[in-house]
């Protein structure tokens, strides 16, 4: 049986973080960017975990709570904001960095 994945959120160390199990496979970090918004600026999974869609599941699971929460997110981060190109997250309200970005930002690799 594969491990478990779960995604919580961490207040203290503002990210949502990833575990395999309960080893920390990754996170995505969140900054207050002003009232009712948050920057997401990284994204970052364990090597010992790549390939095996971490990075996506936490995308997934991260911005459908940011969703829930209300707010705006400003994906600053290439890896979130190539995942919000590619899928719905339904209610989230997104601010792109720029509109150079929203189109032009790197392309669907791996979060680091």
């Amino acid at each position: 049986m594969a491990d478990e994945l779960t995604v919580t959120r961490n207040e203290d160390e503002r990210r949502y973080e990833i575990h395999v199990g309960d080893e920390l496979g990754g996170f995505l970090a969140f900054r207050p960017a002003g009232e009712d918004r948050l920057n997401l600026p990284h994204t970052e999974i364990d090597p010992a975990f790549k390939g095996r869609g971490l990075g996506t599941a936490l995308a997934s699971e991260a911005l459908s709570d940011l969703a829930r929460r209300g707010g705006t997110v400003i994906p600053s981060c290439p890896f979130v904001a190539h995942y919000l190109r590619e899928h719905d997250v339904p209610g989230l309200v997104v601010e792109w960095p720029n509109d150079a970005d929203a189109a032009d930002s790197a392309g669907p690799g791996e979060p680091s």
